[in-house]
This record gives C-alpha cells, structure tokens and sequence, in this order.
C-alpha cells in the first residue's frame, strides 16, 4: 500500500475515533439527561398526588382525577395509582381507560425500603415508585407516562450525530488525502533529485527548493544525503587518485625493466654486462615487490575489521619493538623511547586491535621522522591520562608547511623536499588508515626549521564497551 493511503487510513480511524466518541458521549449525557428530567416529572407528579390524597377533607378522589386529566398535556399515556400499606389500591387514573401498570408487589415493598423514589421502564413508558409518608397512611405513589418530546429529541439528536459523523469521516477521508500528498511532496522531490545523481554526476546535491526552504525533517534528511554525498564524492576521488598513481609508481619500474631487457637483447653483451644488467632489474623487482606490499597492507587497512584478529594489545610492548625493527631499516636511524607517568593499572595500557598492523602503523611514522630528521633520530614519548593513551613521535626535521599538514596523510602525496628521498608516498596514509580501524586518530604540529611531531591517540580498552574495530 503506497504511504499516501496508509497515512490517509491512520488518519482517518484517528479521527474517526474522535468522532465515535464525541457523538457516543453526547448521545449518552443526552439520554441521561432525558431520563433525569422525566424521573423528575413523574416524582414530582407522584409527590403532587401524595399530598392532594392526603387532604381527604379538601380533595376527594374524583376531584383528583380531574385535575389529573387537565394535565395531559404535560406526560401523554399518563397512569397515577396510590397503595396503601396493606399494598392495596386506593387511588388510579389513567389517560386512557385500558391503561395500568403492571405493579408487583415487591417493587411497592422495595419503594417502602427505600424510602424514595424508585425508577424502572415498563414498556414504553418511563415509571417511578415513590414512597410518601403522611400522618395517617404511609402511601406508595406510582406514576407512569412516555415522554414524548423527550423521545423525539433524542431520535433528532440521534440523525444529526449521525449526519454529523458520516459528514466528518467524508471531510477527515479527503482532508487526509490531500495532507499526506502535501506532507510527502517533498519526499518526492528528494527522490526525483536523488535519481538524476549517479557516479559520474557527484557534484551534484539536493536543492533546499525541493524542500521548500523549510528548516524541518525533510531538510534534515536532504542535508544528512548532501553529506552523504560529499563522502562518496571524496571517496570516489581518492579512488580515482589511488588507482591513478599506483598506475604510475607500477609502470614505472615495469617500463624500466622492459627497457633494459629490450636495449640487452639487441645484441650480445660480455657477462660482466649481463650481470650489471640482470642486477639493475633485481633491484627494480624489488622495488616493485615493496611497493606491491605496501598496496596489500593499504588495502587492508582500507577495509573493515571484521576479517581481523581482534585481542587485547599492551601499547607499551608494541613501542618496546621499535628500536630494533628501525635499526634494521637503516643502520643510521635510532629511536628513544620515553614513558611518563605510566598507570599502575596494566588494563589502562590495553587496546583491542591488531598487533602487527599497530606495530605497521607507528613503524611507519617513526621510520619516517627518522627518514626526515637531520640526525636520523626520533622520540617516542607515551602517556596514559583518563582512559587516554597518548603516543608522540619528535623530530628535528626541517618542518612542514602547515598547508601540508593534511595533504602528508593522502595516498601517494609527497613533500618537495620528499622527492630527493625514497619511498612512495604510502605510509603516513596507511598508518592513518590503519589508526582510524582501531578507533584512533593521528594528526601533526610542525614549526619550520625546529621539527615535526606526530600525536598517536588511541581509547584504552577499559573505556570501551568491548572489542570491536572502527569502520569510518
């Protein structure tokens, strides 16, 4: 069922709700209303007759009837009878001569125990026993009539409610079809816009015309899509940069191996030459191998972590293995190891992650301030505050232009001053990559000329709920 219709029926039954209970209720005060009004009509008709019986000296019973008959107009198929206490009856009237009640004799007894006016309906008349002591007889009064009027007001009553009704479940039934179709026209228009947008038309976004320019949920939805949007556009664009300068670094050794063996079988060389010529092409082949690996790595990082082995992780054993691993990458490099004020509590140290691609992601970082300091040396420092575990990596390189602080993060973004070192551009952003899977965040503070400094920030695994691995 289209949502326009589900909205129409679930405001129609609201209303239509309402409306039953509104007309239920009037109809029922009103009803209520009626039999009040006649029970006290016929109490009052029951005491009248009480008093006119008990003045036996002033009236007797023919003049009684008589006045009775005057008073027609008042109840229509009126009956009066008197009991006396040995429930026998001294007094009738009657509208019409065939006309009584039927009186059991335990409805006198009961208007006796009541000592009021008692009300029940015998037909289609309304009656009421009435109990009325006097000084010489201690009578029951019945009194009965149908009340008319009070009939036909409620059968009136009962076709206006009813017109009343029909009319507003018409207008509730047009009414909320004409609402929903205003409330979900922007929903449309959102759909329609979305619909013209593909991959190769990103750059487009919502209009705030298709929402009217309200500042409503329909504009909070075509925002939270603009947004979307702007996420897949900016990841289609780093794709695109990826794939285009992976091409590049790929093609270039390949180019350079393809060129040397085609220029050695051009003719026949000495073996000294083919040896220099085959270890030209090794050191290509490894080159290319690295780069291959750093690709694997990258890729890995870039996707979730449900494939990985999650574990705790102690932060500090990780950082222990740092100044062996970057010896052996390059005999110049060195790395200091600083642990302030670290916890007495060991689970303050622990991370949920995985240890190896930790250790690929501050490696990276550490190796390359080592690449860019001037001595070749960097300075690790951890710090563990408030469920916080705080790495820094110190150099004293040249600095970075603060403009580049974000761009040092992009696949395959490089410095001018990167260009003359080796390398290709992939480790800062995989360490990033690799950080935000654990639910970390790098950033960098550079000064030119003093040195740059990398902060590593990871949640303890105290602070979390349980493992798990960020995919943002």
């Amino acid at each position: 069922m289209p949502v326009k219709f589900r909205i129409t029926l679930l405001f129609a039954l609201l209303v239509l709700a309402i409306l039953a209970f509104v007309c239920v209720s009037v109809y029922y005060f009103s009803y209520s209303s009626r039999i009040k009004d006649i029970r006290t009509r016929l109490t009052n008709k029951a005491i009248t007759t009480g008093r006119l019986l008990g003045q036996r000296n002033v009236f007797d019973r023919e003049l009684i009837r008589k006045i009775d008959e005057s008073t027609t107009a008042a109840m229509k198929e009126k009956v009066v009878e008197a009991y006396d206490m040995q429930n026998k009856r001294i007094y009738w009237y009657s509208d019409a001569l065939s006309d009584s009640i039927s009186t059991d004799t335990a409805v006198i007894h009961r208007a006796r125990q009541h000592k009021g006016d008692l009300y029940f309906r015998q037909g289609n008349k309304d009656v009421v026993a009435c109990y009325y002591p006097d000084s010489t007889n201690n009578l029951v009064i019945i009194a009965g009539a149908y009340d008319d009027a009070g009939k036909e007001k409620l059968k009136d009553l009962r076709k206006i409610l009813l017109l009343s009704f029909i009319g507003g479940l018409l207008i509730t039934v047009i009414g909320g079809y004409l609402f929903s179709i205003s409330l979900l026209r922007p929903l449309r228009r959102i759909a329609d816009e979305v619909n013209d947008i593909s991959a190769r038309n990103l750059t487009r976004r919502i209009r705030s015309a298709a929402t009217g320019g309200n500042k409503d949920e329909w504009s909070y939805l075509s925002d939270t899509l603009n947004q979307l949007l702007n996420r897949l556009q900016e990841s289609f664009d780093i794709q695109g940069r990826f794939i285009a300068n992976a091409s590049h670094e790929l093609s270039t050794p390949l180019t350079s191996i393809s060129s040397q063996l085609e220029v050695s079988l051009q003719r026949t060389r000495t073996l000294e030459e083919y040896r220099r010529m085959i270890q030209s092409v090794y050191q290509d082949v490894q080159q290319m191998n690295k780069l291959t690996q750093t690709l694997l790595e990258f890729a890995r990082a870039s996707g979730s972590g449900s494939g990985l082995e999650i574990d705790l992780v102690r932060i500090d054993e990780i950082l222990l293995r740092l100044p062996g691993e970057i010896t052996k990458m390059a005999g110049t490099y060195s790395v200091t190891l600083e642990f302030d004020q670290l916890p007495e509590q060991e689970e303050e140290l622990l991370v949920f992650g995985n240890e190896e691609l930790l250790f690929t992601a501050i490696r990276n970082i550490v190796s390359n301030a080592c690449k860019y300091s001037d001595d070749h040396h960097a300075t690790v420092r951890l710090t563990v505050r408030a469920g916080e575990i705080s790495i820094r990596v110190e150099d004293k390189g040249k600095g970075i232009e603060k403009e580049e602080w974000e761009r040092i993060f992009q696949p395959f973004y490089r410095t001018d001053e990167a260009h003359a070192m080796p390398g290709f551009g992939l480790g800062l952003s995989l360490a990033r990559r690799i950080i935000k899977l654990h639910k970390g965040w790098v950033s960098v503070d550079s000064v030119i000329g003093t040195g740059s400094t990398f902060l590593i920030q990871f949640p303890s695994a105290g602070k979390l709920e349980g493992p798990g691995i960020s995919t943002a």
